[in-house]
């Protein structure tokens, strides 16, 4: 069975002395469950598994029960450590609170307890982590799934990753589209929206957020005011409504929108949102043209290409080792803008035939940056791109 990297730094942590809660964060169907899985098959001491997807919310002593059972475990044990995975724990209301008191009272009493905490609800598991569990834990990120990754473990061609995207669960439904796209739409966008976004957190207008998300994922690659979207939206709402729903989509791993790069951080806030799907799945699957479709129109498909860039660059982002911006000015464009401290780098995507990269140009000009980039064409090759750690570029 395939193995994401994560695992063996995950295992390395675990080999440690109990130290700090380990947090494993991402979004649904990115392979945590099955992650933690595989490595607990790797352990040579106790480990109890369990998980809150199915627990009321407000049932907070559940987490002190497993935590006890988990003790239980390690007591009855002929082993020196025992390991306890809670996994989807942001569903519990509080959940941070009763954490914290576990965890100090087995550091009191030098319990060799370690743990281990999932969770799909970017936005919630920080939130409780920042308020309650400051200087106990560290965190591992684990993101959509890469073009090497999909590519060894579903043999998936480059062009294949750029129209399918990096979901494992919908990998084997390509060949039955409908099946994919129902597969998508229901078993990972819905579920996301009302498991991790409606049920946790105050919606007051669900209807407008689920269609702000499809409209914003036709529109990926595209920079579009919230003003603009408003007057597409069947549901009444303004603004700053449209904002924080952006937000909550961003956090679940669904919908991105990027500031225009400027010097004043003040611009960049107020500037139009340039919207990014955080999968590529999520941009086909409300496309009304098919892959051997896209494929064959240039013009498609190199919408489909920048999709694919702007996804793994966002990686880069939720992984924190960038910052990612867009920028234009009048007719001048750049599609991507990459920050690292100081640094700036400045990215053109062009995979159809050439063209005058005037934006770049301009960019350069007034911008000065470390350097601009062109990926496409008599650049880079975008699948090369893919492959590679966009932090090589500082």
């Amino acid at each position: 069975m395939f193995e994401r990297n994560e695992i063996d730094l995950l295992n390395e942590r675990l080999r440690e002395p109990r130290r700090f809660i380990q947090v494993l964060m991402g979004p649904r169907q990115v392979g945590k469950t099955t992650l933690v899985r595989q490595l607990i098959r790797k352990l040579d001491f106790p480990c109890q598994y369990v998980s809150a997807d199915a627990v009321g919310a407000a049932n907070v002593a559940w987490i002190a029960q497993q935590w006890e059972t988990a003790r239980f475990l390690l007591k009855t044990s002929a082993a020196t450590e025992a390991l306890l995975i809670i996994d989807e724990i942001q569903k519990i209301d509080n959940w941070a609170e009763q954490v914290k008191a576990q965890w100090d009272q087995d550091s009191f009493s030098q319990t060799p307890l370690k743990i281990i905490l999932l969770g799909s609800a970017r936005l919630l598991i920080q939130r409780g982590l920042s308020e309650s569990l400051a200087g106990r834990f560290e965190t591992i990120s684990l993101t959509h799934w890469t073009l090497d990754e999909m590519e060894q473990a579903f043999d998936f061609s480059t062009d294949q990753f750029v129209y399918y995207g990096g979901y494992p669960g919908a990998a084997p439904l390509i060949g039955q589209p409908d099946r994919w796209r129902d597969y998508v739409l229901n078993s990972l966008v819905e579920t996301t929206v009302s498991r991790d976004i409606l049920m946790m957190t105050r919606v007051d207008k669900p209807a407008l957020l689920r269609q702000l998300f499809e409209l914003g994922g036709s529109y990926s690659g595209q920079i579009l005011s919230y003003t603009k979207l408003l007057g597409q939206l069947q549901d009444a709402g303004n603004t700053t409504t449209l904002s924080h729903y952006t937000q909550l989509l961003d956090s679940a791993g669904l919908l991105s929108s990027l500031d225009k790069y400027a010097m004043d951080k003040a611009r960049q806030r107020g500037s139009i949102p340039k919207w990014q799907v955080q999968n590529s799945a999520l941009f086909s699957v409300f496309s009304p043209y098919s892959f051997e479709q896209v494929r064959a129109n240039p013009v498609e498909w190199g919408r489909w290409v920048e999709t694919a860039v702007g996804v793994h660059l966002n990686r880069s982002v939720r992984l924190g080792k960038l910052t990612l911006f867009y920028w234009r000015e009048g007719p001048n464009e750049v599609d991507f803008v990459l920050k690292s401290g100081k640094q700036v780098v400045g990215l053109e995507v062009k995979s159809g035939r050439f063209r005058q990269a005037a934006g770049m140009v301009a960019f350069q000009t007034k911008f000065k940056p470390h350097k601009v980039v062109l990926i496409g064409q008599t650049g880079i090759p975008w699948p090369d791109f893919l492959r590679a750690d966009p932090a090589i570029l500082f």
